[in-house]
C-alpha cells in the first residue's frame, strides 16, 4: 500500500536568484564556425539578446555550409551553432516546422531534410508565446510529502504541465494550488517537447521560465517565487506515481538520479497477447516514427539502446492477454508503448501503437466461452487509455540520503479489466470461483 505521511507547510525558496543565473547562462552567444553571422532581427547588430517574450526568439543565423562537409540533417546542423548559446534543438526543429528556415532561398519544413557543402542556410528562431500557470483547486491523491518534495498518485487523463490547447486541469495547476505558489509565466512548450527526439519520460525542467516581465508580479511575489519541479513525466493516459521537487537543490538532485537511472520505477501494463518468453530484457533503440509524428518506434540495429525488463504477472484467457511488469533501466518518450507494440504486445487500450478495441476481442474471443462474448465486448468497449500504470517509484531522498519507495495499485478502471479477465479465465479453465489478482507488493 502507498506510505503517507502528514504533509508539512511548504517549502518557499527564493527563486529570483536562481532566475537570474539561469537569465545569465542563456544569454545570447554567437557560436559555431567563425564565419557565421547572427544577425537581429533589423539585421543591424551582430549579436542576438534574446527578445522580452520569447528567450531567443527573433535570432537568425545565415552561413553557408563548408564546403567539403559531409551530408547532414538541417536541425543537427543548425543546432551545432546555435545550441551552444542557449537555443534547443527543439526549438530549431519547431522553427523549421514553422518556415522559418530557408536553404538556398527555398524553405525547408522537414526537419530530417539534408544540407550539404555549399548549401546556404538561413534560420529565424522561432517567438514563443508565455502561458500562464494559475493555481487550481483540484483533488491530488499525495502519497507523500515533506518540506522537500511530493510523490504524486497521477490519475489517468491529466495532463502534467500547461499547453496550448491544455492550459488548465494539468497537474501543476493542481500543485500550485496545494503549495499555495502564486501564478507565474512560463514559455509553451508542447509543440517543441511533442516534437523533440531527445525527450523522454525521465526529462527534467519542463518549464522554460525564461523572463517574467517586471509589471506581471509583486516584488514580494518573486522573491517567494518557487517552481514546482516537476521532475519527470507521465503520458496522459497513464496513472500513477510522480515526484515533485519543491526546492532547487531537491530538483537538482533528483534529476541527477533520473540522469544516472538510479531511480527504480516499475510500471504495469494490460496487453494483448502474451509476450514469449514470458521473461526478458529490451534493448532496442526507439526513434520517431518517420510516418507519424506522435508516435516512436522501435528500431533494432541504430542508435542509443534504451533498456527495460519485462515480466508476465498473469496470463488471461490462454494467452490473448497479460499483467505485465516493466522495470525501466533507461528513459525515452513512450518507451514501454513502443517497446510493447515492437513486441508484439501492444497494451490494451493503447490505439496509437495498435493495441485497438477490435485487436483485442480477436485474442480474447477464440479463448474464451462464447457465453461471455458479450461481456468482453461491453469490458472492451469502456477502455479509453492505455492500460499502464507506474506502480513504484524508490529514490534517495535530495537533502536526508534516505532510500524511499512507495507503491500505489492501479485506479478502478484498470482494476475492473484486469478483475473480468481473471474472471474469464477461470470460467475457461473450468473453475467457478471469483479472485482478484494481486498488482502491488
Amino acid at each position: 500500500m502507498a506510505t503517507t505521511a502528514a504533509a508539512s507547510p511548504p517549502a518557499i525558496a527564493t527563486a529570483l536568484s536562481a532566475l537570474l543565473r539561469r537569465q545569465r547562462r542563456r544569454s545570447s552567444r554567437c557560436v559555431g564556425a567563425s564565419h557565421a553571422r547572427c544577425l537581429a532581427a533589423d539585421a543591424n547588430a551582430e549579436a542576438v539578446a534574446p527578445s522580452r517574450r520569447g528567450g531567443h526568439g527573433g535570432t537568425r543565423l545565415e552561413e553557408a555550409v563548408p564546403a567539403g562537409e559531409g551530408r547532414s540533417r538541417i536541425d543537427a546542423w543548425i543546432s551545432a551553432r546555435l545550441g551552444g548559446g542557449g537555443v534547443s534543438r527543439a526549438r530549431i526543429q519547431a522553427s523549421i516546422r514553422a518556415g522559418l528556415v530557408v536553404v538556398n532561398g527555398r524553405p525547408v519544413s522537414k526537419v530530417s531534410h539534408m544540407v550539404k557543402g555549399g548549401d546556404i542556410v538561413s534560420c529565424t528562431v522561432l517567438e514563443l508565446q508565455p502561458l500562464r500557470a494559475e493555481p487550481e483547486d483540484i483533488p491530488l491523491d499525495i502519497v507523500y510529502e515533506d518540506d522537500h518534495l511530493l510523490v504524486v498518485n497521477k490519475p489517468a487523463h491529466m495532463v502534467v504541465h500547461p499547453a496550448p490547447g491544455n492550459a488548465n486541469g494539468t497537474l501543476v495547476n493542481a500543485i500550485l494550488h496545494h503549495c499555495k505558489i502564486s501564478t507565474f509565466t512560463c514559455l509553451a512548450r508542447n509543440s517543441i517537447d511533442d516534437e523533440c527526439p531527445d525527450s523522454s519520460d525521465d526529462d527534467i525542467d519542463v518549464f522554460d521560465i525564461d523572463q517574467f516581465t517586471t509589471g506581471e508580479v509583486s516584488s514580494e511575489v518573486r522573491e517567494a517565487l518557487v517552481r514546482p519541479g516537476i521532475v519527470h513525466r507521465l503520458d496522459k493516459g497513464t496513472s500513477g506515481l510522480l515526484v515533485v521537487a519543491k526546492d532547487e537543490h531537491s530538483h537538482a538532485q533528483l534529476a541527477e538520479q533520473f540522469k544516472l537511472h538510479t531511480i527504480r520505477r516499475v510500471y504495469i501494463s494490460l496487453t494483448c497477447g502474451a509476450p514469449n518468453p514470458n521473461s526478458g530484457r529490451i534493448e532496442v533503440p526507439i526513434a520517431r516514427d518517420p510516418n507519424n509524428r506522435i508516435r516512436m518506434i522501435a528500431t533494432p540495429g541504430s542508435g542509443h539502446r534504451y533498456a527495460r525488463h519485462a515480466a508476465i504477472r498473469e496470463v488471461f484467457a490462454g494467452g490473448g492477454s497479460a499483467l505485465v511488469e516493466w522495470r525501466l533501466e533507461t528513459g525515452r518518450t513512450h518507451q514501454i508503448r513502443a517497446h510493447a507494440k515492437y513486441l508484439g504486445i501492444p497494451l490494451l487500450g493503447d490505439e496509437t501503437y495498435g493495441g485497438t478495441k477490435s485487436m483485442a476481442l480477436s485474442l480474447l474471443r477464440p479463448r474464451t466461452p462464447s457465453r461471455y462474448h458479450c461481456d468482453l465486448s461491453n469490458m472492451i468497449s469502456k477502455i479509453d487509455r492505455p492500460c499502464l500504470h507506474a506502480a513504484l517509484l524508490g529514490f534517495k531522498h535530495p537533502h536526508s540520503g534516505k532510500i524511499l519507495e512507495f507503491s500505489c495499485p492501479p485506479p478502478d478502471d484498470f482494476t475492473e479489466v484486469l478483475n473480468e479477465l481473471h474472471q474469464v479465465t477461470l470460467a475457461s479453465n473450468g473453475n467457478s470461483g471469483g479472485g482478484v489478482a494481486r498488482i502491488c507488493d
